[in-house]
């Protein structure tokens, strides 16, 4: 089979690394380009000692013309760039997009959250959120492949079933504490003066920017899910535990909902649903593509707790990314990723 030509804009950051780390081992895949701006010039392997043995050009500036020569771009750039390069894409090109510049399907909203207008209103059409076990083949005909943001992912995936089929009810509170990688490299220009490596933060309150997508997807269920959610960074660099509280439709057992999950997603390779009350750990998940969930019960009558645990920069982001890239492509999902 003839491989896949790719470029990868951004391919320094954290995001940027991982995806590259993960694409060399994918057998369908070339990469043609790197892209960057002050790493110009530069092996990859200065920002990664793993792959310094792994044969990659080197960084170059972005140009338009090399998407001449590559049939899939993958960004994971600040947000607003990769809008700009939608604008230039050419007829065989598929873009797939690992910022939030098309998580959202209204301008309106995408300006309340990230405070900047959006530049390329006409794509969004052209766009798809990218859920990978919940869009699946739907992304056949769409030319923009938006991944979800990491703690949607963590909180998106328990639940979206469960509302679907009317298990529980609409008001959800979620506890979310991610390692600091997913704020990017420059987490710690931001953050200078914390203790990144000792402290736990609380942010985003009231209105965090990931509540907007979340909210979104929810909405394509029912209009009236009410959604509290609080983010928090803590002193390790990946992973993400989501605490989920809801409440049970009345005649719901929680046996009931473990089972439905089950066969939910019973053909996805990288959902794990564990046994009842089983506590996770983000090291369970760690630089895997998986998801694992756990429902556990309360003290609270009628109250249940959903445990939620990714990597950040994988299922999160870059194992998301070629998730939706072999659903593209009808390769075998798990290619690349184990």
């Amino acid at each position: 089979m003839q491989k896949v030509n790719v470029l990868v804009a951004g391919s320094t950051g954290y995001i940027g690394i991982q995806l590259i780390k993960l694409l060399v081992k994918h057998k369908f895949i070339k990469i043609k380009y790197l892209c960057g701006n002050s790493s110009v010039g530069k092996n990859i392997s200065n920002y990664d000692i793993n792959l310094k043995k792994i044969k990659l050009p080197k960084i170059k500036k972005l140009n338009y013309d090399f998407f001449n020569n590559v049939d899939v771009i993958f960004t994971a750039l600040p947000n607003g760039e990769s809008q700009i390069i939608s604008n230039h894409l050419k007829e065989k090109n598929i873009l797939i997009d690992l910022s939030a510049d098309f998580r959202l399907q209204n301008k309106h909203t995408y300006k309340e959250f990230y405070k900047i207008k959006h530049r390329s209103v006409k794509n969004i059409k052209n766009s798809i959120y990218a859920l990978p076990e919940i869009i699946k083949k739907k992304i056949k005909n769409k030319k923009i492949i938006s991944c979800p943001g990491c703690y949607p992912t963590s909180i998106l995936l328990p639940l979206i079933p469960l509302l679907k089929e009317r298990l529980i009810n609409k008001k959800i509170i979620v506890d979310s504490k991610s390692g600091y990688s997913g704020a990017g490299r420059s987490i710690h220009k931001k953050y200078k003066n914390h203790n990144l490596y000792e402290s736990l933060s609380v942010y985003g309150i009231p209105k965090h920017r990931h509540n907007s997508e979340i909210q979104q997807e929810f909405n394509k269920i029912s209009k009236n899910i009410l959604l509290e959610f609080t983010p928090h960074l803590t002193p390790m660099f990946r992973g993400i535990l989501s605490t989920i509280y809801i409440e049970k439709k009345k005649n719901i057992s929680t046996k009931k909902l473990l089972k439905y999950l089950k066969e939910f997603y019973k053909n996805d390779k990288f959902i794990r649903i564990k046994k009842m009350n089983k506590l996770l750990s983000t090291n369970d998940v760690i630089n895997t593509n998986y998801c694992d969930i756990s429902i556990c019960e309360s003290n609270i009558k009628n109250k249940i707790i959903i445990l939620s645990a990714i990597d950040n920069l994988i299922k999160g982001g870059a194992g998301q990314a070629i998730q939706n890239l072999n659903n593209k492509y009808n390769f075998k999902t798990t290619e690349g990723l184990i």
